[in-house]
Formats: structure tokens, sequence, C-alpha cells
């Protein structure tokens, strides 16, 4: 019998769950639990299948419309936020739902409320189809907020006023991309008013981070997410581009191109916010079972961030 090869892991620290997606399982978790199952969520929940089926199999019933909604049953609306037509209409069929939109996501949204209501025009930067950029270009009436994705569409941008512009961020982009983004708009437009913090959220940034401390130093790197969820996605981005060429997306051990993984000495390895932990246990079994595994953990900030229950869902 062959010996193991050696493989040392970098795990990455921040990794995985973030506050705002903890915040939003539990909404449907107690909802469960309060309302009896079948609880509806329009959409889901959080970009995760495994989570998704999770709770599926706990009495959770995802839709994509309002319209697949019973009148008797409850309704969760997703952790990316939706526009204000959802709950106008929830409200007109008198449908109890609750919201698990992530609150830094709400902070946005009351950004570009304020700056429309003192008359300024809203540039987001953000991905087109992305349910967080419909749900924040959904607070506002049609062509309140113009949407652009890159540098490109920064140069191409129609305003109504240069003077009377501001700019709001999809919360999970990434942090490199979207600085590029805003030099190039306060280089276009001065006059632009920004948030007073930055909208890319905590988790997204420190995930980042976490990356960029590893890329460098492995040959190989996983990330542990959705093809649908941003942040994941931006993780691969960012591992390439602080020069680990080998960055790969995947949803679950199952899914690791081992042809790819030949002759790696190093291999490090994240999760998106929405991954649970148990994924990345699951991939480290998986790399048990064909390597001799040392892990070495490198922690590049820690958190303690966390968000309370809407109070609809409070303990009596």
């Amino acid at each position: 019998m062959s010996q193991k090869p050696a493989l040392h892991v970098l795990l990455a620290a921040p990794r995985g769950f973030c506050a705002g997606v903890d915040r939003a399982i539990q909404i449907v978790e107690v909802a469960l639990e309060k309302y009896g199952a079948p609880v509806y969520v329009r959409h889901e929940i959080v970009h995760n299948r495994f989570v998704v089926e999770s709770l599926e199999r706990k009495g959770a019933v995802f839709v994509k419309e309002l319209d697949q909604v019973p009148d008797d049953r409850p309704v969760v609306f997703s952790a990316h936020g939706v526009p204000k037509s959802i709950p106008a209409e929830a409200q007109r069929r008198n449908l109890l739902y609750v919201d698990a939109t992530c609150p830094l996501v709400s902070k946005v949204h009351r950004e570009a409320e304020r700056h429309h209501k003192d008359g300024r025009q809203i540039v987001l930067i953000g991905h087109a189809g992305h349910p967080e950029v419909i749900g924040t270009m959904g607070q506002l009436p049609p062509g309140a907020v113009l949407l652009v994705e890159t540098v490109a569409d920064v140069a191409a941008l129609h305003v109504d006023d240069p003077d009377n512009l501001a700019f709001v961020t999809q919360t999970t982009l990434s942090v490199d991309d979207t600085a590029q983004i805003t030099a190039a708009l306060r280089a276009r437009f001065p006059a632009v008013a920004g948030p007073l913090r930055e909208d890319i959220c905590y988790a997204t940034t420190n995930r980042q981070a976490a990356v960029k401390a590893i890329a460098a130093r492995a040959d190989a790197l996983l990330v542990l997410g959705a093809p649908n969820s941003s942040n994941s996605v931006r993780l691969v981005e960012v591992a390439r581009q602080h020069g680990c060429g080998r960055a790969m997306l995947v949803q679950r051990a199952a899914q690791i191109d081992w042809d790819r993984m030949d002759r790696i000495g190093t291999l490090g390895i994240t999760a998106g916010a929405s991954a649970p932990e148990v994924l990345v246990e699951e991939v480290l079994a998986a790399l048990r079972s064909r390597y001799h595994v040392s892990v070495e953990e490198v922690v590049t900030a820690t958190e303690s961030v966390t968000f309370k229950l809407p109070k609809v869902l409070a303990a009596e």
C-alpha cells in the first residue's frame, strides 16, 4: 500500500457564515417553531444549496414569487433584501411576513432613501440581476438609481446633474475592484456624495483579506460556496489576483476536481459567507482520505458581530 502524499492546508479565518446569514437561517428556523410547517420563503434565504435543502427538510418551502404563497401561511423574505413592492403586496394580501434582510443591506437601502430625499440621483455599484441589487434599486422610483458594474460603465454614465449625485454599493463586492470604480466616479464627478462608512460589509472585507493572506503561499485554493453567491465568486477572483492562479469554487467535497489537485503541496481553503463550517469539515475529511494532511489556520481578524431577530419572532 503506497504512502499518502503530504498536503499542507492553509485554512483562512474568518471564513463561512457571517452574522447576516446566521440571522436569516435562524429566522426561518424560529418561524417554523413558532408557526409550524410549512413556512414559505421567497427566493433562497441565502445562496447555498446545502442550507436551503436543510431548511426544506425542516418544513420550509422556497418559492420564486409571492403569488405562490397561500394566504394562510407565513412568508420570509431572503437576506439579500427585496424591492418595496414585495412587502407592499404582502400587506395588501394580509400575509404574515418576516423580513430577513441583512441589517447591513438595510443600511444601504436607508442611505439610498436619504440621498433621494435630499434630491440626489444615486449610482449603485453592483452586479446586474443580483437579488441585492434588485432589492436596493427597488427601494426608489424607476430611474432614481443608476447601476454601474465597471470603470468603463462610469465613463459612459449619463446623469441628470453632476452636482447632485451620490453612490452606494452592493455589500458583497470585491474591495479592490470597488475602490477602482469609486475612484473613477470621484474623478469624473468630484461632487459625488459617498457613504459615511463603506457599504461593503465587514464579513466580505474580512474574508477577502484572509484569502489575500494565504493566496501567494498556496499552490491551489478551494472556495466553498455557490456559483450564484456573489461573495464566494469574489473570493475566487481575489485569490487569483493575489498569487493563486489555481483558485476554484466548489459547493461540496464531491465536486473537487482531483486531477487539478495533482502535485499540490500547499492548499488554501476558505468558505463564502453563506457556506456552513460543516462543508469545510467535509472537504478536510475528503482530503485526509487521500493525503497526509497538516492544517495551519491563518487568522487575519476576529468577528463578534451578531444581529437580533425581528420583533415579530421575539420570545413572548
